[in-house]
């Protein structure tokens, strides 16, 4: 059945592109130069360029908040490197169809091209944040050059916090490239001698100057390149280079097939330094030659190798954000202050949480609703006698996490039982280190099975109440993670629908004999149902169209890639469906195509907080979930995938008629995909700018009065008499 779906959805596209006037003059955008779809990595890469506009001089000023970004945008451009240009290579490496390997070569030297001239803007954009900073008295020595001064406090940093720690000088060939770790650095003398840099040393230092209260960072390259040939006695100057290399052991778990044991992902952990070079970095000036022989050595093409004219450690700008104090934060303008995190009021009674639940759901807006209320219900759970257990799934979970501290003394008396996935993506070390410590309290942990990664989110609670017994459950978009809720758009659901956590129940029992959950009434699982159910859904859109009634697909997520799902969203469009999508990250449809795509429209918002939340609308069938899963099709075919419907109307009313519209107002952040596949601000005109996170901020801050959320006394009544 499904390769006549295939088929036919191909013959379409055929059709669409005859009509398509314009397609041919977007070649280097498209996964194939004739079909409407921009390559996900181009596109993610439109995503970074989004994310380093953040740090451009605006009329809001807030220099260290602008640094952060630009740290954010040198940090996501290293993992791409160590992922994403990695699985491409290795993609290029297998393909054996001339046709396609043609076409992945194109690809790839138009990704490394945006990559070159993307860091020229990073480098652009360094130096005039660095001018700024310095007028609020934050210093960035990209160079001392002849200042004898900041020459002079780079040299006692090198001497008391660099040169204890580094080895001893080699001689230097080649070939000795291949003995980097990832993302070591080196020091290179043109005379055949070499230093390896520990990556235990941090990139970037600060000194604060009495005499002037100036705090002033220095880049560890730039104190390399400045102070180590007198420390080494080098009458030549240096020049650094750092290695990057395939980092994705996720991908070599999930291909091997093998179980996720914690053995098995602690092997693989050792090899994370050892994957095949995929960029080489530079500073200072290498000849021509030298270059070359890099190249072959490395067996990296000429593009593969990046100079960086200030410094290769751009992320380590962190070290400004974290610097500022809490009291100078307050008396200027540097970085957004820290929100109010609104507690809705049964988190402010625990004894009366449960039967509040009872009353009616609970819908979480983090971060402008506190994590503290997933906490506190743990908590309560854990320390009500009625309550006989407490089962949670963990993808990103920090070791510093309250719960953690929770669940552990709860092992001692209920049964806890913890489901983890180890693969998490630069989080494997945490997460054994977790699974370690939840074990040897007495929880029971078991781990992801086979090739599926586990993604869904799902905490639940098992209370005796009289006669019967109760399930509490609690579903969200985003990791159980008290950090990181504090800096990600997430919603989460707390409900005692019965009918959803007896599918949690059977999520938890099938999980945790290593089996695939089957047979839900309410929640739609990944990989066996959830993409089939949202093609369903778009056709259930096409055909309420046709027959004139309501329909309108409104979608929120993080990626929108899967081929097949765009191809459906397609056919809604030119049936008169309207599409209006929400996809900060990589976007592969195209909107606005005459006779494809015109009625669709794509925004992306990247803002303070890292947009996160994944939210599925479809209004003719009157259905509206909220998931952990992406449109891609790693997320519905190869993890384990949980979308739970919004069932209470007046959760239903405020996603659909507040949360949404806002954000599809937002005239100062939001950005909108273009019909040629480029981005460009949304123009507010006569009306008021809009800022979608700001007016969530503003309405958590007012407890939600006014809208579909607020509670009344008698409101609450009429649920429980119901």
């Amino acid at each position: 059945m499904k390769k006549k779906v295939i088929k036919k959805v191909n013959t379409h596209k055929s059709q669409m592109i005859r009509r398509h006037k314009f397609l041919p003059t977007l070649p280097s955008l498209l996964i194939e130069p004739e079909i409407p779809l921009i390559h996900r990595d181009i596109s993610w890469l439109q995503f970074n360029e989004r994310v380093l506009e953040q740090a451009r001089p605006t009329s809001q000023n807030l220099p260290v908040e602008r640094a952060k970004f630009l740290a954010i945008s040198a940090n996501n451009l290293n993992e791409y490197f160590m992922v994403r240009v990695a699985s491409f290579i290795r993609e290029i490496s297998l393909q054996r169809s001339p046709g396609k390997l043609k076409n992945l070569i194109r690809i790839r030297e138009l990704i490394l091209e945006k990559v070159a001239t993307f860091e020229a803007r990073q480098a652009e954009i360094a130096d005039l944040l660095s001018d700024e900073l310095s007028r609020v008295g934050i210093k960035i020595v990209f160079d001392p050059g002849e200042n004898e001064e900041l020459r002079r406090m780079g040299k006692a940093i090198f001497d008391e916090k660099i040169l204890p720690h580094l080895p001893a000088a080699e001689t230097f060939k080649t070939a000795n490239l291949k003995q980097l770790s990832n993302l070591q650095m080196a020091v290179i003398y043109p005379d055949g001698v070499w230093i390896r840099i520990p990556r235990s040393l941090p990139p970037v230092f600060e000194v604060k100057n009495p005499t002037d209260s100036v705090s002033y960072f220095y880049f560890l390259d730039t104190l390399l390149l400045t102070h180590l040939s007198h420390a080494f006695s080098m009458r030549q100057l240096p020049g650094v280079v750092r290695l990057t290399r395939d980092a994705d052991v996720t991908s070599d778990l999930l291909e091997g097939g093998t179980s996720p044991t914690p053995d098995v992902v602690r092997n693989r952990l050792k090899e994370f330094d050892k994957g095949r070079p995929v960029r080489l970095q530079y500073i200072g000036n290498f000849s021509k030659s030298f270059l070359e022989e890099v190249s072959e050595s490395l067996n990296l093409m000429p593009s593969q190798l990046f100079q960086s004219p200030n410094t290769i450690l751009l992320q380590g700008l962190w070290a400004v954000v974290s610097s500022i104090s809490d009291d100078r934060l307050k008396e200027e303008r540097l970085l957004y202050p820290e929100i109010y995190s609104h507690l809705p009021d049964p988190f402010k009674h625990p004894d009366q949480l449960f039967s509040k639940i009872r009353e009616g759901d609970y819908i979480l807006h983090h971060p402008y609703d506190s994590f503290d209320a997933f906490i506190i219900w743990i908590k309560t759970a854990c320390l009500d006698p009625d309550v006989s257990s407490v089962e949670i799934t963990v993808y990103r979970m920090g070791t510093l996490s309250p719960i953690i501290d929770v669940l552990q003394q709860a092992a001692k008396h209920k049964d806890i039982r913890i489901v983890i996935e180890l693969r998490a993506r630069f989080d494997e070390k945490n997460n054994l280190e977790l699974a370690d410590i939840l074990s040897r309290a007495g929880a029971k942990v078991t781990f992801g099975f086979g090739k599926l990664k586990l993604h869904a989110k799902i905490a639940l609670v098992t209370r005796q109440e009289g006669e019967s017994v109760r399930h509490y459950t609690h579903l969200s978009t985003g990791n159980y993670n008290a950090k990181t809720a504090k800096l990600y758009t997430d919603l989460a659901v707390l409900t005692a629908d019965p009918d959803i956590g007896a599918d949690a129940r059977s999520f938890f029992d099938a999980v945790c004999q290593g089996e695939i959950p089957q047979g839900f009434k309410e929640l739609v699982l990944a990989p066996t149902h959830l993409h089939r159910r949202l093609i369903g859904l778009i056709k259930a859109e096409i055909e309420a169209k046709k027959a004139g009634k309501k329909a309108r697909i409104v979608v929120k997520v993080n990626s929108l890639v899967d081929k097949e799902v765009i191809e459906y969203l397609y056919q809604a469009s030119q049936a008169g469906v309207k599409v209006d999508l929400i996809v900060r990250g990589a976007c592969s449809l195209i909107p606005k195509i005459d006779g494809i795509s015109k009625n669709i429209r794509v925004i992306s918002i990247i803002d303070r907080f890292l947009e996160h939340s994944r939210i599925y609308y479809f209004e003719g069938s009157k259905r509206m979930y909220l998931s952990s899963a992406d449109w891609m099709p790693r997320n519905f075919f190869r993890r384990l995938e949980v979308a739970f419907p919004v069932k209470e109307q007046r959760l239903f009313s405020y996603i659909s008629d507040v949360l949404l519209p806002i954000y599809f107002r937002d005239t100062v952040k939001a950005r909108e995909l273009t019909a040629r596949g480029t981005w460009r601000k949304r123009k507010a005109g006569n009306k008021e700018p809009v800022r979608a996170q700001f007016v969530f901020s503003e309405l958590a801050a007012k407890g939600y009065n006014e809208t579909p959320l607020y509670r009344t006394k008698r409101a609450q009544n009429i649920r429980h008499e119901n």
